[in-house]
């Protein structure tokens, strides 16, 4: 069911899984309606960073969102400090997620990539008892997040020390894989490996569907600053143009121009 709005939301825990990465856990209206995918905007109470942060959603449940995100500037740095009952100020539920109806009955493929992690253990949770395998992405044996993947599928690894899992990325990982030929691929992660993810989902016949992050102000696709380039030319605008906030961030990769 369709919901966007503000929700004023309140904590219920937060806590700090890895370096620099907190996972928060918040109470609010939108959480019944989220689908896998989709990301919600928290605002921050400083008058310095008025705008909205965009955090993929990493999982709902029992009337909650939790946000899995990494402090990067003075928003997510003020986040980080919330603490159980506090009031948080968010606009949920943006954007569009995987289609998770359409793919089951088929061999998934997931992938995610350093803080792309978190929004695809709810896709894992929403396909669960599905044949899903998992391959994440990471820098050295930090594995935050791996342990609740393997609740709801397989699971696979790839580190670029190479102290977890196999050396390189998570493509690296799948083609060490044996019996695995994906129908669809699901990922999320930074911009050079859903590239690779791309190239290899077309050179394969692969369906693969993509979250797209970039930076943002209004979530709601009023200021046009999260454009990215499609194939085919906008049926309105008549350029090659998309709003990641509103028509992603999740779109089928054969559609965008990355």
């Amino acid at each position: 069911m369709f919901y966007r709005n503000i929700d004023e939301g309140k904590v219920i825990s937060q806590e700090e899984i890895s370096s620099g990465i907190f996972s928060l856990l918040v109470e609010n209206k939108g959480a019944a309606f989220a689908s896998p995918g989709q990301f919600v905007g928290v605002y921050p109470n400083s008058k310095d960073t008025l705008l909205m942060r965009p955090i993929s959603i990493c999982e709902t449940k029992d009337g909650a969102t939790r946000l899995v995100y990494r402090v990067a500037g003075k928003g997510t740095k003020e986040f980080s400090s919330l603490q159980k009952g506090d009031k948080v100020k968010l606009i949920a539920n943006l954007g569009n997620g995987f289609p998770i109806d359409e793919v089951k009955g088929k061999c998934i493929v997931l992938m995610g990539g350093g803080i792309g992690i978190p929004p695809m253990l709810g896709v894992a949770k929403a396909l669960k008892g599905e044949d899903v395998h998992a391959y994440l992405g990471f820098r050295n044996n930090d594995t935050f997040l791996a342990d609740e993947f393997m609740q709801y599928c397989k699971l696979y690894l790839a580190s670029e020390d190479g102290s977890v899992g196999v050396k390189g990325n998570v493509l690296d990982a799948l083609r060490a894989s044996t019996g695995i030929k994906p129908d669809v691929i699901m990922a999320c992660g930074p911009m050079p490996m859903l590239r690779a993810i791309k190239k290899y989902a077309e050179e394969n016949d692969i369906i693969a569907y993509i979250s797209l992050e970039e930076r943002m102000a209004c979530g709601v696709g009023a200021c046009l600053g999260c454009v990215c380039k499609t194939v085919k030319k906008d049926d309105h605008s008549h350029v090659n143009n998309t709003r990641i906030c509103t028509e992603g961030p999740v779109f089928d990769a054969r559609e965008v121009d990355i």
